[in-house]
């Protein structure tokens, strides 16, 4: 079984197990892969999610000696072009050469990057919300050496993050980006020591799920949603999503800090 599922409380990590591959993507790991999240994220017995590549790799991208069979222009037609198609509309997409990254997914998702996260590897850490690395870790769109394409939201999410300049040198030149600069230019939140990504990916999931999840949630909803839209609208967008909440959660909330403190103010120990 080349992925699995552990918890502690609250939080799930999702582990992809093919260290042989350097947890290069094959169908069966983006199936499986696909389906788990799928789970934890209609689970509610899960409050946030831990994503990371077992043996000392993310993931080294897509599987070369499965890509090499599309030689085969039947078979990439069948398997590739139509079978992971968009659809029309507004119909669910398919999942993605990587597996989950065109899920759209409704709780917290931290990456937890040990070595190598490149070519399809980084455009799964682009999908996560927040990226933990190695100091000796690293991205790179080294697929750019086989005449292979961004197609799993490289192009899409890396200019949100690092700005267009920036995303456009990175994928043009396939260059290796290391963890500090990675950490300099936003594309990641946290550098730690070699093998302690997950300890730190999961202690802050921890966190995120001690929370009162409907405010938290909201907020998340809300910075996700409103990339891109004229302020106003998106005014009105975090207004909408966030106000009844207040109601659900926030008054008693309030309370709670009022009984225990006796005094005013949005402060207190995290």
């Amino acid at each position: 079984m080349t992925v699995r599922i552990e918890r502690e409380g609250k939080v799930a990590t999702v582990i992809h197990s093919r260290p042989e591959a350097r947890n290069a993507m094959d169908p069966d790991s983006a199936i499986a892969l696909t389906q788990a999240f799928r789970e934890l994220d209609a689970d509610p017995h899960t409050a946030a999610i831990v994503f990371w590549g077992e043996g000392g790799a993310f993931c080294a991208g897509w599987d070369l000696k499965y890509a090499q069979a599309f030689t085969d222009a039947g078979r990439f037609q069948s398997e590739i072009v139509e079978g992971l198609a968009f659809p029309e509309g507004d119909a669910p997409a398919p999942r993605g050469p990587m597996g989950p990254s065109r899920l759209e997914m409704n709780k917290p998702l931290i990456a937890a990057i040990e070595g190598p996260a490149v070519a399809g590897g980084m455009e799964l850490a682009l999908w996560c919300d927040v990226r933990v690395m190695a100091h000796d870790a690293y991205f790179g769109v080294y697929c750019r050496r086989w005449g292979i394409p961004l197609i799993d939201g490289g192009t899409v999410r890396l200019p949100r993050l690092v700005g267009q300049g920036r995303a456009l040198e990175i994928i043009m030149t396939g260059r290796k980006v290391e963890a500090q600069e990675a950490l300099r230019i936003g594309l990641c939140e946290q550098v730690v020591g070699r093998g302690q990504t997950r300890a730190a990916a999961e202690a802050m999931a921890q966190q995120i799920a001690r929370f009162p999840q409907g405010a938290m949630l909201a907020d998340r909803r809300s910075a996700i949603a409103g990339h891109g839209l004229p302020v106003r609208e998106a005014l009105a967008r975090e207004w909408k999503g966030g106000v009844q909440t207040i109601a659900t959660e926030g008054a008693a909330g309030a309370g709670r800090f009022a009984a225990g403190k006796g005094r005013g103010g949005d402060f207190g120990d995290i």
